[in-house]
């Protein structure tokens, strides 16, 4: 009943965003820098449609900070949301929007084509180049009208957007646009034969978090066949990682008094470019120390961290 209650609130969302009115973005004024350009509504989220990308119209929304200066460059954070989902839920499942995990940041959730991303074969719509050049389409869009920090664009997904990050961080194309990418919960079902499968990023090394729940039971941490096809085994994806950065070494950390065990490689001299947090006894949820949306869907209570802060923390580094 409380699933139920959470797939009627999407519909609602989703019904309710359909409806608004559309604003049909042209190529020409994503080419000028949105640096000096006033933005009306700081501190609310604002919704943008009619985005054309590979000949299909393509929506977003974004959220600035509410004391946003028109002047002062701004990191952004794309957040993709899981399938059967728009941006808006993620938005509300993260908490990201909040001053407390993006105050200083500019936060945007793009919309996949009915409610997934490209790479399971549940997905219909798009191809995964379709929804890369999307993401490409809207950074450069986002960067027409608000003041952006190009060395500071970073990437986070959850479920299959967190797969999509990994489908970014390979491509040539994908892996320039962001500075680091940190996934949770991923479901890798583009990248499931180790770490020279046709990987192929533009600039490595690349900056990887990964947080997963030990007894997920729609993304298992043990690899498999997922709703969209075989997945990976989690620590495999990360070591494949390890491999392509050229790490050396990992270090394993336990925390929340043993519940949580922090991984981290040593990569060209250098700590912290592949973290992974495996969260023991979480499913398939965000995790928070607070109850969220994703939780309520499970179910189950909070987890001992908070996903949010360590995401941004590790987005801060880079």
């Amino acid at each position: 009943m409380v699933l139920l209650k959470v797939f009627v609130l999407v519909a609602s969302i989703q019904q309710l965003v359909a409806g608004l009115p559309q604003v049909h973005v042209t190529p020409n004024s994503r080419a000028a820098t949105g640096c000096g350009k006033t933005q009306l509504l700081p501190g609310v989220t604002q919704y943008r449609f009619g985005l054309k990308s590979s000949g299909k119209d393509r929506s977003y929304s974004y959220h600035l900070p509410s004391d946003y200066d028109k002047n002062m460059k701004y990191p952004v954070v794309v957040g993709f949301h899981g399938s059967s989902s728009i941006g808006l839920f993620f938005e509300l499942d993260t908490k990201m929007s909040e001053s407390r995990y993006s105050g200083n940041k500019v936060m945007v959730y793009p919309n996949g084509i009915d409610g997934s991303w490209a790479g399971p074969t549940y997905h219909n719509g798009s191809t995964v180049q379709e929804d890369i050049q999307f993401v490409a389409d809207l950074v450069a869009d986002l960067k027409s009208s608000v003041c952006v920090d190009d060395t500071k664009i970073f990437a986070t997904g959850m479920s299959n957007g967190g797969g999509f990050i990994g489908t970014l961080a390979c491509d040539p194309l994908g892996s320039t646009l962001f500075a680091a990418f940190a996934s949770h919960s991923g479901a890798f079902y583009t990248d499931t034969d180790g770490p020279n499968n046709g990987c192929n990023p533009t600039n490595p090394p690349i900056a990887m978090l990964e947080i997963h729940g030990d007894v997920d039971k729609t993304v298992h941490y043990e690899g498999g066949q997922g709703d969209g096809g075989p997945e990976p085994p989690i620590p495999e994806w990360l070591e494949w990682w390890a491999q392509r950065n050229g790490c050396e070494g990992k270090k394993e950390e336990g925390l929340a008094e043993g519940d949580v065990h922090h991984f981290s490689w040593m990569c060209g001299g250098k700590g912290g470019l592949v973290q992974h947090y495996r969260v023991g006894g979480m499913g398939h949820c965000w995790a928070d120390t607070e109850p969220n949306l994703s939780q309520i869907s499970v179910p189950q209570g909070p987890a001992p961290i908070r996903a949010s802060e360590i995401i941004m923390g590790f987005f801060d580094t880079f």
